[in-house]
C-alpha cells in the first residue's frame, strides 16, 4: 500500500551532479557509486540516468546481480568482494568486477575458473579493509601470477574535513606503499574528488555528491555546484487552532506558548524521517518555512504554521530538497545526509522525474 509521504527523484539532477564530478576530476574516469540502493534513490534508476559514467560500484553481489537482470550492462565493482566458489562463479558469469581486501578472497580467486577483473584494496589509515603496505607487495605478485593487473585502490577515512591532515598521510602511505607497482589506482571519494586533487588518480569514486549533498562536515551541495536529487514531501492533512498551555503529541514535549495554528503532515519515522528531529527543524511549504512541533510520531509530525499564509489541506509539505537542503535536517537531527536519504528512500513511494 502507498504511503502519504513522497520522495520525487530528480533524475536530470544526477546527471547534472555526475557532470560536476566530471569537472572536478577531468583526467579521471569516474566509478559512480549506487550502492545501498544509490542511497536511497533507486539503484536501477539510477544506473539507467548514469550512462554517462565510466561504471559503477555497489556494496555486495546482490546488488551487482540485480542491476544487470535489470538489464544494466556497465561495468560494475562489487566493493565489499565476494565470499566463495559459487559467488565468484556467478561474479564471472556477470561480468562483474570484484575487490580484494582479505586473504580468504585471495585464495578463492587463486583457484577461479574464470578470469575476474580485481581491486586490490590497501589498508592506508582507516583500518577498515584491506592489505596492509607490508603485506601489498606478495598480494599483488600472487594476483599477477594469475594473469590480471589489479587496480590499486584504498579508501579515505577523513577527507569529509578539508582541514584534517589525516588525508596526506593516508596518501602518503599509499603512494608508499603502491611504489612502482603497474596498474591503475583509485583513491578519491566525493570528499577526496571535491577536496584533495592530489587524490584524483585513474578512477574517482563519487558518492554522497551525485545526489546532491555534500561530503563537508557542514557543508552544503549547493555551494558546491551540486541540485539535489531527492524531494521528499508529505501532505497537510489536519490544522488545529490550539491555545496557550495546550500540549502537542507524545510526551506533551512541546507546549503551546499562545493561541496558534498546529499542523498535522502525513510523515514519520515509518516514512524514514529522522525521529530525533528536535522541535524547530525546519519544514517548508508554499507561504514559507514553519517549524517542527514536539516529537516525530511514526507516521505523523505536527508544525508550527504562525507564519504560514491561508494553509489549506492538502498542500504539499516540503522536508528537504530544493530551499531545504537535506544536510541542514540531518544536522539538526544529529544525523548526516547518507542517513537520512536511505532511510527515507527504503521507506517511501519514489516517483521519478
Amino acid at each position: 500500500m502507498r504511503r502519504a509521504a513522497c520522495a520525487l527523484i530528480d533524475l536530470s539532477a544526477l546527471r547534472h551532479n555526475l557532470e560536476k564530478a566530471r569537472a572536478a576530476a577531468p583526467r579521471s574516469r569516474v566509478l559512480a557509486v549506487i550502492k545501498a540502493d544509490a542511497y536511497g534513490h533507486g539503484a536501477v534508476a539510477a544506473a539507467r540516468a548514469l550512462t554517462g559514467a565510466d561504471g559503477l560500484a555497489v556494496a555486495h553481489l546482490g546488488e551487482a546481480l540485480a542491476l544487470r537482470e535489470a538489464g544494466i550492462r556497465a561495468p560494475v565493482l562489487v566493493l565489499q568482494g565476494l565470499r566463495g566458489a559459487a559467488q565468484l562463479a556467478q561474479a564471472a558469469a556477470h561480468g562483474l568486477d570484484v575487490a580484494v581486501h582479505h586473504e580468504a578472497q585471495l585464495k578463492a580467486l587463486e583457484s577461479a575458473p574464470a578470469p575476474i577483473r580485481v581491486w586490490l584494496k590497501v589498508d592506508s589509515g582507516m583500518h577498515r579493509l584491506g592489505f596492509t603496505p607490508r603485506e601489498l607487495p606478495e598480494v599483488y605478485r600472487r594476483l599477477r601470477a594469475g594473469g590480471g593487473v589489479p587496480v590499486l585502490m584504498t579508501h579515505l577515512a577523513c577527507a569529509d574535513d578539508r582541514a584534517d591532515p589525516s588525508t596526506a598521510r593516508q596518501l602518503a602511505r599509499f603512494e608508499q606503499a603502491v611504489g612502482k607497482l603497474d596498474g591503475e589506482s583509485s583513491i578519491a571519494n566525493s570528499a577526496g574528488l571535491l577536496g584533495f586533487p592530489d587524490t584524483h588518480r585513474d578512477w574517482v569514486r563519487p558518492g554522497i555528491m551525485l545526489y546532491g549533498a555534500s561530503p563537508f562536515v557542514g557543508g552544503s551541495g549547493e555551494r558546491e555546484g551540486l541540485r539535489p536529487v531527492m524531494t521528499l514531501s508529505a501532505p497537510l492533512i489536519a490544522i488545529r487552532h490550539l491555545r496557550a498551555g495546550d500540549a502537542v503529541g507524545y510526551g506533551g514535549t512541546y507546549v503551546c506558548p499562545e493561541d496558534m495554528p498546529v499542523g498535522v503532515v502525513a510523515i514519520g519515522y515509518a516514512d524514514g524521517y529522522p525521529r530525533h528531529a528536535p522541535s524547530g527543524t525546519p519544514v517548508r511549504m508554499a507561504g514559507g518555512r514553519a517549524a517542527l512541533l514536539g516529537r516525530v510520531s511514526m507516521d505523523l509530525i505536527t508544525v508550527d504554521l504562525r507564519g504560514i499564509r491561508r494553509p489549506r489541506l492538502g498542500d504539499d509539505v516540503v522536508l528537504w530538497g530544493p530551499g531545504l537542503p537535506v544536510e541542514e535536517v540531518a544536522t539538526r537531527s544529529g544525523s548526516i545526509a547518507y542517513e537520512l536519504l536511505c532511510n527515507a528512500g527504503r521507506h517511501c513511494h519514489r516517483e521519478y522525474r
